[in-house]
């Protein structure tokens, strides 16, 4: 199956994040491929690395990615984060498979659409989750599963930012 969560609201990584920790209760083999993300010390990330039956893989740079002129870097490490989603998703070895980001990573033009498509077939043996705002028609129209979070308030509106234990 394949499970898409988008939208501009909080929680799509959060609910990702939540079928990770339900899968490992049930003694399931977990992948997280994280695109764009490998800039901060995510206290999910700190916790699941602690855990067994989980590989954690990181890619992104630690400034922020614009659509128009993405840096070298940015599209470099988008590309290894796409392969390793590929081998990770060829070899068979996981129950769940959450490739966090990547819908953003399509829509700023880190990676073709047409290659996180080809992604979808190869989870035959395995739970493909794919998260991040923007999600693709195309990728929507072939996903079993596709919830959608709307921001109607946001704190961050008022002028809060960011919390340890909260956002990261």
């Amino acid at each position: 199956m394949i499970q898409i969560y988008t939208g501009n609201g909080k929680g799509k990584t959060t609910a990702a994040l939540g079928l990770i920790v339900r899968a490992l209760g049930q003694g399931h083999k977990v992948c997280l491929v994280q695109f764009m993300k490998n800039n901060w010390d995510y206290g999910e990330i700190i916790f699941l690395s602690r855990q067994v039956n989980i590989d954690i893989f990181k890619y992104g740079s630690d400034h922020f990615v614009t659509k128009e002129h993405p840096a070298p870097e940015d599209i470099t490490e988008a590309e290894a984060a796409l392969q390793k989603a590929r081998e990770v998703l060829v070899s068979g070895k996981y129950d769940l498979v959450v490739l966090d980001e990547i819908n953003v990573a399509v829509y700023m033009k880190l990676i073709d659409l047409n290659r996180q498509l080809e992604l979808l077939p190869l989870a035959k043996n395995a739970e493909l989750v794919m998260t991040g705002r923007y999600a693709a028609k195309e990728v929507i129209a072939e996903a079993d599963l596709v919830t959608e979070m709307q921001q109607i308030k946001h704190y961050f509106d008022k002028g809060t930012a960011s919390r340890k234990g909260i956002e990261y």
